[in-house]
């Protein structure tokens, strides 16, 4: 292992946006729950139960935002029209449902402003004085703004978020797509990459990926479960992992 705590054979880092960078993981859980629990009290009635913290993690966090809508409300048994891209924040669609999230969540950055990780965009800047590339790779479509306003954008080599899948065609987390491109567009194969993820989708991705190495940054008490889902070491600070024996 290096001082970085990744193995020697590593050359690139991929780092997920949200929960790992940034502490915005928090805003897409209150814009999430915002979206849902008005639309499931007019569904559901008197049969009304809250989005929660764990319908977050097991469902939404990390997966872009249609297939987050898709998953928790199949877990609910709910079927609603898909809808088109262009509907509305007031349509009860997939895509509906999708724009009003991130509505809420445009709201909640431009109000409360974007915190980064200071250890993370530490740790980020020494991997790339050792000669290591750096990606990020994050469903959200709002990543290069994110990274823009905290000052970060120059510590990535190469960006693959939400809509440069989009254009791409690429499928989102858990699909390992995302970051299988990241990885070929800085001249590495998955083998010599690490992925740094906080949400359970990502880490998925990663193991069905076959990456190098995979860190689970553990935010919310969710480490046994990421160990399970296939994360190689698990921190609760990327500052951790340096000079971890």
């Amino acid at each position: 292992m290096t001082h970085l705590g990744v193995p020697e054979t590593i050359d690139t880092c991929l780092f997920d946006l949200d929960g790992v960078i940034t502490k915005t993981a928090a805003m897409h859980e209150a814009a999430w729950r915002e979206t849902f629990d008005p639309f499931l009290r007019r569904r559901l009635g008197a049969d009304f139960r809250p989005f929660d913290l764990y319908a977050f993690n097991a469902y939404v966090d990390g997966r872009p935002r249609t297939e987050g809508v898709r998953s928790f409300l199949a877990s609910r048994d709910i079927v609603i029209p898909e809808g088109l891209p262009d509907d509305s924040a007031q349509q009860d669609t997939v895509n509906g449902l999708g724009r009003r999230k991130n509505e809420l969540l445009l709201e909640k950055i431009r109000s409360e402003g974007v915190e980064p990780y200071p250890t993370t965009l530490h740790y980020i800047e020494e991997v790339r004085r050792l000669g290591l590339r750096t990606a990020v790779v994050s469903s959200s479509a709002n990543c290069r703004e994110v990274l823009r306003s905290i000052g970060a954008e120059e510590l990535f080599d190469v960006r693959v978020d939400g809509l440069v899948a989009a254009e791409r065609g690429l499928p989102g987390k858990p699909r390992p797509d995302t970051f299988l491109a990241a990885a070929h567009d800085l001249g590495s194969t998955a083998e010599a990459s690490a992925v740094f993820e906080d949400a359970l989708a990502g880490i998925d991705a990663a193991r069905a990926g076959r990456f190098g190495f995979t860190i689970g940054v553990d935010r919310a008490g969710q480490g046994d479960v990421m160990r399970a889902h296939g994360a190689d070491v698990v921190v609760r600070d990327i500052s951790e992992l340096v000079d971890r024996e």
